[in-house]
């Protein structure tokens, strides 16, 4: 890993175990995970806040969205729901 994988208090930016690529915050909490197969992101990946709370679960196919995408309010309840078919919108639902 070089200078660019590490942000400027030397926590590290990524890491990839068993096909599983993992990013973080400056503090060190996860940012995003889920599943890199051939340098791509694929099937379902889980995205937080800064502050720990579940941000969005989304699906990616060849590294485009595809699938369900949901993203969550702070309070935990649903946002808004997609559907992605190759990386093109097929249908939204939102929440409010």
């Amino acid at each position: 890993m070089n200078s660019k994988d590490y942000y400027k208090n030397g926590q590290i930016i990524k890491t990839i175990e068993h096909d599983v690529l993992t990013y973080y915050f400056i503090d060190g909490t996860i940012k995003a995970q889920g599943s890199y197969i051939n340098e791509m992101m694929e099937g379902k990946w889980v995205f937080y806040k800064k502050e720990g709370s579940l941000w969005q679960i989304a699906h990616f196919l060849h590294n485009q969205k595809h699938g369900e995408w949901t993203r969550y309010h702070s309070d935990g309840s649903i946002e808004y729901h997609e559907f992605f078919d190759q990386g093109k919108i097929h249908k939204q639902k939102k929440n409010n």
